[in-house]
């Protein structure tokens, strides 16, 4: 089993695009968590269902154009996330990153002002993400740095 967990903010606009991606993601094998701002409140759920692969997604600012994706690779995640959540994302990788493999996913936000719905660039990475999961691939995915 997989775990997709989605963190961001609904009322944000493109900080919700991890959870819009978690909200909609209904792929086989996959239990999807839209974690908004605290995803760390999700952790016991997570190590009860012992997934053997996790995946956080959330809007990450990595000087890209709008709606591009990036895994970020461990040693960036906490650069790039930090602490604008309750606990720094980076925490999963610590106390989950022993159980399963976990791969953080970064879309790159346009807006993120107060309001609801996404800009069009990032919901159509978004659902260019959602393809991607439902088609088993997240390793495709570059990585940030990686052309493509």
């Amino acid at each position: 089993m997989k775990v997709l967990l989605g963190v961001g903010n609904p009322l944000a606009r493109d900080d919700a695009v991890g959870v819009w991606v978690a909200e909609r993601l209904e792929a086989e094998g996959w239990v999807s968590i839209p974690a908004r701002q605290a995803p760390e409140n999700f952790l016991g759920k997570i190590e009860r269902l012992s997934p053997e692969l996790l995946v956080v997604v959330d809007a990450v600012e990595m000087g890209l154009p709008p709606g591009e994706i990036r895994r970020i690779p461990a040693e960036r995640a906490e650069s790039l996330w930090g602490s604008t959540h309750s606990l720094p994302l980076t925490f999963l990788l610590s106390r989950l990153g022993e159980r399963c493999r976990v791969v953080f996913i970064g879309i790159q936000p346009k807006d993120l002002s107060l309001g609801d719905g996404l800009s069009p660039e990032v919901r159509e990475g978004a659902e260019r993400l959602l393809r991607i999961i439902e088609e088993g691939r997240p390793e495709s995915i570059p990585e940030l740095g990686e052309s493509g």
